[in-house]
């Protein structure tokens, strides 16, 4: 049989003119092999197909192939990549294209747009809180505490100094004109403790904290630790070579006597070539 070219090149096909894949992870033969399982009339050799299929999608997670909630997840993508044809006995209930297509609500965000948007919304929550307080010592203080607060979130968005003014006057706008403290004679806290900020301590520190720590709670009835050690022997002659050893050539002369003493036999001394001692 020729080989034609035109005709070959008929018969070629590109990934732009196939089907579309529904779960491309699992390729194109496995989509193929499904395909031909949805079009197979009898209904007992389309369960035989569609066990098959799931064998062979459980090989390719064999980690994952017999853990019960896995085998539900495959017999429902095998009814998501039929296009939801295929007619068979199913151990799990197959599931319909409205329920896979089905989307979760929208979770309803607060939307705020404060005039002040570096307090945040918490300041907000929290003034509207002290609003339906009643008057006292315990509201009186916890408008402090937010006034402070505030003047802490304005120092972190703008690192200058703030007036109390400023904050009071921001404080009885929030608050629709009910808080106010424009009258009060405390100032309140000032920028440099606000905004100071705990210094982690080096590995140095550290260190030295802990010697002193266990140096305190050391227990006052032990003795010292060098109390038990042996003495080293001070008799020593002081005048004696340190770096002497008893084969060099300084000890020669005392060796000599030494019968064990192998380098006699081949020590000849400069002043003396004979050999005799």
């Amino acid at each position: 049989m020729a080989y034609n070219n035109e005709e070959s090149i008929n018969y070629l096909e590109y990934n732009s003119q196939r089907e579309h894949l529904i779960i491309p992870e699992y390729g194109r033969y496995v989509q193929n092999l499904i395909n031909q399982i949805t079009a197979i009339e009898d209904r007992e050799r389309r369960n035989k197909g569609a066990r098959y299929v799931i064998s062979v999608l459980g090989n390719l997670n064999p980690h994952l192939r017999d853990v019960p909630d896995f085998q539900h997840k495959l017999w429902d993508q095998l009814f998501i990549m039929s296009d939801f044809k295929l007619d068979i006995d199913s151990p799990y209930p197959i599931p319909t294209r409205e329920v896979v297509q089905l989307k979760p609500d929208r979770l309803a965000y607060p939307q705020n747009f404060p005039k002040y948007r570096f307090y945040g919304n918490n300041i907000k929550y929290m003034i509207d809180v002290a609003r339906k307080w009643e008057e006292g010592e315990l509201k009186n203080a916890l408008i402090i505490v937010i006034a402070n607060h505030m003047k802490k979130c304005f120092l972190s968005w703008n690192k200058d100094t703030v007036t109390d003014e400023v904050i009071f006057n921001h404080l009885l706008e929030l608050s629709n004109g009910e808080l106010n403290l424009t009258s009060m004679k405390e100032e309140l806290s000032t920028s440099q403790n606000l905004m100071k900020v705990n210094k982690k301590q080096s590995n140095k520190t550290q260190f030295f904290t802990k010697n002193e720590t266990a140096t305190s709670n050391r227990n006052p009835n032990r003795p010292p630790a060098n109390q038990n050690r042996p003495q080293q022997n001070t008799n020593r002659n002081q005048n004696a070579p340190t770096n002497s050893k008893p084969n060099s050539p300084d000890n020669t002369k005392a060796n000599l006597n030494n019968p064990n003493y192998k380098g006699a036999k081949n020590f000849k001394p400069k002043n003396n070539p004979n050999n005799t001692i």
